[in-house]
């Protein structure tokens, strides 16, 4: 029964994550731009994971583990985040979440060259398939290169910013590490909006749909991937999480008549085939933690 609620636990973590691209959708068509979207998803989220660290009366982090935290937020949260809800300004909601699952292959290059990790038949395997995967979905539409062009540099910096979190995650909580995290990256945010000038939400619509991000696509799935974590273990979470870009295709075709060809769906598939066999030898060396996308 554990390890069937922690299937299920990861399972809507994944699924709640998937629904970032929809709920940011959702908000530009309520006359919001990206600055003032993820300047609420962050300083709101900054509050809740903050009353949950008093709640579970943790200390906040110090010294020079704070300032690691507050630069992968200021810096790395901050430049994923805005390529990645930029992205679905130029091309598809479905096609930008499949390349941001290109991360996993760019963090086995980052690790190669500066972890000094070995590289390993499934490895070879899971890198060609990402490739000719990544191919086939952005070939067929050359219309949206801008998209995907910032989509892949979401992946690219979301990479840096694990890579550089793996000995910071060693020494505090995800719940220290996510309300640091989304405290800075709010406060970036909150500046970037205040010089740019805010764009509210107009309607209740676009304020159900910050909650929905808020809540929905940043809390519910990091509260949830956490504790079905420690149910199933890191193999089984990160395969289990694959069902992301999954479900922001599905809800995207479902919701906005977005139409992906077969070549796009087969080159999606090879991206998740491809990530399940990287997972697979990856992540059974150490468990890891998630700290929010």
């Amino acid at each position: 029964m554990k390890r069937f609620i922690g299937i299920l636990l990861i399972a809507i973590s994944a699924s709640s994550f998937g629904t970032l691209a929809i709920f940011g959708r959702f908000a530009y068509n309520d006359g919001m731009d990206t600055f003032t979207v993820l300047f609420l998803r962050f300083g709101i989220a900054a509050l809740i994971m903050t009353a949950i660290l008093v709640l579970r009366r943790e200390s906040f982090p110090r010294g020079r583990i704070l300032a690691q935290l507050i630069g992968m937020g200021a810096l790395g949260y901050v430049g994923q985040s805005f390529m990645y809800l930029t992205a679905i300004n130029y091309a598809s909601a479905g096609l930008v979440a499949l390349l941001l699952y290109l991360y996993p292959f760019f963090v086995t290059i980052l690790s190669v060259v500066f972890l000094r990790e070995k590289v390993t038949r499934a490895k070879i395997a899971a890198l060609t398939l990402a490739l000719a995967g990544t191919a086939l979905t952005v070939g067929p539409v050359s219309g949206q290169i801008i998209g995907a062009l910032r989509a892949i540099s979401a992946a690219l910096i979301y990479s840096v910013y694990i890579i550089v979190g793996t000995n910071v995650m060693k020494r505090v909580s995800a719940v220290q590490s996510s309300a640091v995290i989304f405290a800075s990256a709010g406060f970036v945010y909150g500046l970037l909006t205040f010089v740019n000038g805010a764009r509210f939400p107009a309607s209740n619509a676009g304020w159900l749909s910050i909650m929905g991000i808020v809540f929905i696509a940043t809390i519910i799935p990091v509260v949830a991937f956490l504790t079905g974590l420690e149910m199933i273990g890191p193999v089984n979470a990160a395969m289990l999480s694959t069902l992301e870009p999954v479900v922001t295709v599905l809800l995207a075709a479902w919701l906005f008549g977005e139409k992906l060809g077969m070549p796009v769906m087969f080159g999606g598939g090879l991206i998740l085939v491809a990530v399940i066999l990287l997972t697979r030898s990856e992540l059974k060396k150490a468990p890891t933690d998630k700290i929010g996308i």
